[in-house]
């Protein structure tokens, strides 16, 4: 088997933020800026889907609390699915209406940037 003995190699940089071929020269890359503003920027389709779910999943859950407790007709396997279905959609809602409420009281530690933005 034969090696290749007069294989010029090129030392790499010891600094990660240069680039492969050595030039110094920076891209900008979005993914990296900092603006405040952006922190601001309120996620009102988010938060009225997160109100919806709330509201949805509070619906279902009281469906199947009537279901079982008689006040409305249905057998306790459609009660037991409405329960399901009511959490389902209960804990996303609350968890983002909350976040929502924080940020927008100014708790410390919650941000609009938090809730993600459809």
């Amino acid at each position: 088997m034969a090696s290749r003995r007069n294989v010029q190699y090129s030392r790499l940089s010891t600094d990660d933020d240069d680039e492969y071929d050595g030039s110094r020269s920076r891209r900008y890359d979005p993914r990296f800026d900092y603006s405040p503003k952006a922190f601001d920027k309120i996620p009102w389709r988010s938060i009225a889907l997160a109100l919806f779910l709330l509201c949805l999943g509070l619906l279902l859950l009281f469906l199947s609390l009537f279901i079982f407790t008689g006040h409305m007709g249905g057998e306790t396997a459609q009660a037991f699915g409405l329960l399901v279905l009511g959490i389902l959609a209960f804990l996303p809602g609350f968890y983002e209406t909350r976040i929502a409420y924080y940020s927008w009281r100014g708790a410390e530690g919650y941000r609009f940037a938090s809730i993600p933005d459809y």
